[in-house]
């Protein structure tokens, strides 16, 4: 009988798609939604809500397994399939990527049992978070950090078009990324993840980076693009500890005005799928949330996709966050707060718990029908009852030189000049350098976490031939004009932050001829929890290397690749350049050579405000206690200002711009405008450059303390010597509204200074707007 009913479903579907595959309406597909879910068991619905992680249906592997051939299991398979009837795997097998061809192979064999067994098709989902990340010969981009710093949406978009298009020919259709979590703290080790601390900068490179993966229709994504999952939703940026995966305090007005606001926009745009915090806000965890899961997303904003978990978060509630009196009473809370795909990843018995549930009527059929629609929806937005699996035949421009051109430009315009005492840079070619410090010879380095594998420990093996910094540099200048002696390593086969003795004796000799000393600093890879910290500097080897170097009297260009601002206060002084490169991808070395040489001028733009000191850690968008620039008086005599090493948006360049003309189109406005800014901005160099034009505003007088600015626009444009352009830069008024302490959006009567470079001037609103709807 079960074997009948298997064949009966996949008939069923298979006609419905057979006679309606021409009609494109939403309300077709909703219709054949509701036939398959009328006709399905509580057994198979739940099954859907399932995701497992794919080393389940191998012999062996699991995150730290050997690097042995991965094969599938046809008993697991048919344990997975036919008893359990799961409806979504992820994850790499092994912790490695994969060639292109083994993920063909491999996604078609889970295809055609699931199909077999239930008539309903895998949804296969991936972290491709800087290019398709495990997948061999995949373009890799710089990673998101390094994306916000080029402060160019255009190309973030091209970059998420070009990792759709390779997580396709991938045979994957999902991917778990952008991340719209604000990287607002530096110790957090993911922040190399996020697009930085503004959240106007997240929601503007994230809604890009969704239009780049989706594509222009969200209904029906084409075979190019794929569905995103926005992550991680929402407050996991600020832990109080530093620590990764620790509990947040967020006040209710920076909640919903700072941290749901690129989820908001990203939502409304069209995102198919969120994944969920798996630390904890104000006390509640991000899984157990029903407030944020299904009043906020599926009822305020109407949120029609895939809810889904991170990894082994349900089990968390039990035993990590004890809120659950056991495994059955976690998957309870989690699935009545709003999650609809349990990521488990290898706990099967998650399945029978859940249909337990739904039978002792702890957990409603009709929550577990909406979860089951929401997962066939996107299955059919992704065309996946049409082909469920495809060839990689299909995608020749794969790792293409094309593609390869645009993760190029996108590291040029992600490094950030930070300092450049008496105009050393760019040098001439034919200067003779010594390369050193432990980043200086390292693909790893260059790639961080998420890349080749979970930790980014095998890239090597997978980026020979792309160049590290020491490569890059020879081939710019000339084997004979470069030497390497590292004086610091990593110890590769231990912790990211574990380092080898110091050979800095080494170095020093090596100094020796040199005209300049290129000094690579940072970190090595590491990923979420692994890569917890103790001290934001850096380490004391690299310290010491740096202070020994600069008593040579050879200028030093010290070149940060770090997925974090580590403070630097100790050597910054008698570095004579100051390069930062984020973690530029396999096409940073070239990059950084490039921006040596001025055949680049280097544009980036800070993302994130660089603490100076530990103790001192701040965002630019702070209160004005926090700058206070005058001693009070009385007994209250000190001063408050928060010094920083750079501030958010600092960025140097080979050339000079002037600012002038700063005209606003309305002198008062009222909710509901649109205010229009032009300036003049000028190219006054020598050299063609690129300019990012940012436009702050600030709340001179409110009923809360107002921060002291915001970025409310920014644009980023090209400029030959002597050129001159007018930039156009516009703000809704309602977008100078904040969130009060009541949790409503409130736009008050008063004045606004708008600031665009060096130039400000003073708008009036002249009336006061209060929303009775939870988002503008």
């Amino acid at each position: 009988m079960k074997q009948k009913k298997f064949v009966f479903l996949l008939l069923l579907s298979l006609s419905l798609m057979g006679c309606e595959q021409k009609k494109t309406d939403d309300q077709q597909v909703e219709q054949k939604i509701s036939k398959l879910i009328s006709k399905m068991s509580i057994e198979e619905k739940v099954g859907q809500m399932a995701q497992f992680t794919i080393d389940v249906l191998g012999k062996g592997g699991g995150v730290y397994a050997s690097d042995e051939p991965f094969e599938l299991d046809p008993a697991m398979l048919d344990t997975v399939f036919g008893k359990y009837k799961v409806g979504s795997i992820l994850n790499t097998s092994n912790n490695r990527a994969r060639t292109t061809e083994v993920w063909e192979n491999t996604i078609k064999i889970i295809q055609g049992k699931a199909l077999q067994e239930t008539g309903i098709p895998v949804i296969y989902g991936i972290d491709a978070i800087h290019g398709v990340t495990y997948t061999a010969g995949a373009t890799f981009f710089p990673q998101q950090i390094g994306m916000a710093a080029t402060f160019n949406p255009e190309l973030m978009e091209e970059g998420s078009r070009i990792a759709a298009y390779e997580t396709r020919a991938s045979n994957i259709p999902w991917n778990f990324s952008p991340i719209l979590d604000l990287g607002r703290d530096p110790r957090w080790p993911r922040q190399w993840e996020t697009f930085g601390e503004d959240p106007y900068l997240a929601k503007v490179m994230g809604l890009a980076s969704v239009r780049g993966y989706q594509g222009d229709n969200t209904n029906h994504v084409d075979p190019n693009h794929v569905a995103v999952s926005l992550k991680h939703y929402m407050g996991y940026g600020v832990p109080y500890s530093g620590k990764d995966r620790t509990p947040a305090v967020i006040t209710e007005s920076d909640l919903r005005e700072k941290h749901f606001e690129p989820f908001r926009a990203a939502v409304e745009a069209g995102a198919l799928s969120i994944m969920v915090n798996s630390g904890i806000v104000n006390n509640v965890n991000g899984h157990a949330n029903y407030r944020l899961l299904t009043e906020w997303l599926k009822e305020d904003l109407n949120f029609d996709g895939v809810i889904v978990t991170d990894w082994a978060d349900v089990q968390n509630l039990l035993s990590r966050d004890h809120i659950a009196k056991d495994y059955k009473d976690a998957i309870r809370i989690a699935i009545n707060a709003g999650i609809d795909m349990v990521m488990e990843p290898y706990n099967l018995r998650f399945c029978d718990a859940l249909v337990q549930l739904v039978k002792e009527g702890e957990v409603s059929q009709k929550r577990i029908d909406d979860a089951v629609r929401r997962v066939l929806r996107l299955k059919f937005r992704l065309g996946l009852f049409d082909r469920p699996s495809w060839s990689r035949s299909e995608y020749p421009d794969l790792g293409s030189p094309q593609h390869e051109a645009i993760a190029k430009a996108a590291a040029d315009e992600s490094i950030t000049l930070l300092k450049n005492e008496d105009n050393i840079l760019p040098l001439k070619k034919g200067a003779r350098f010594l390369v050193t410090g432990p980043n200086a010879n390292s693909m790893r380095t260059l790639n961080g976490g998420w890349s080749y594998s979970w930790q980014g420990e095998k890239v090597e093996e997978f980026a020979q031939q792309y160049n590290t910094i020491f490569e890059a540099l020879q081939k710019k200048f000339g084997e004979t004009n470069v030497k390497y002696e590292p004086g610091v390593t990593y110890k590769m086969d231990g912790q990211y932050f574990e380092e080898n003795p110091p050979e800095i004796h080494k170095a020093i000799a090596a100094a020796t001829g040199v005209d300049y000393i290129v000094l690579c600093l940072g970190e090595n890879s590491y990923c979420e929890t692994p890569g917890n910290l103790d001290e934001l500097s850096l380490s004391e080897n690299q310290i010491q290397l740096a202070l020994a170097l600069q008593k040579t009297g050879k200028p030093v260009i010290l070149v940060l690749n770090e997925g974090r601002p580590r403070i630097i206060r100790e050597i910054e002084p008698g570095s004579k350049a100051i390069v930062q490169l984020y973690l530029p991808g396999n096409y940073g070395a070239d990059a950084l050579a490039d921006i040596l040489t001025g055949d680049v001028n280097p544009s980036g733009k800070l993302p994130y405000t660089y603490p100076k000191f530990e103790q001192g850690l701040i965002t630019y968008d702070h209160k004005p206690c926090q700058n206070i620039g005058q001693k009070m008086e009385g007994v209250y005599d000190y001063g408050a200002e928060t010094a920083v090493q750079y501030p958010f948006g600092f960025g140097l360049s080979y050339t000079t711009f002037e600012y002038t003309n700063l005209t606003i189109d309305k002198k008062s406005f009222v909710p509901g405008d649109t205010i229009s800014v032009t300036v003049d901005v000028k190219n006054t160099g020598e050299m063609a450059g690129k300019e990012s034009v940012m436009l702050f505003t600030n709340d001179l007088v409110a009923s809360i303390t107002p921060d002291v600015r915001r970025l409310r626009a920014f644009r980023k444009i090209n400029l030959q010597p002597g050129e001159k352009k007018t930039v156009t830069l516009k703000v809704a008024a309602n977008d100078l509204a904040f969130v009060d302490a009541d949790g409503k959006w409130v736009l008050e009567a008063g004045n606004f200074k708008f600031q665009v470079g060096n130039l400000a001037d003073k708008v009036t609103c002249t009336q006061t707007k209060i929303w009775d709807t939870p988002n503008r």
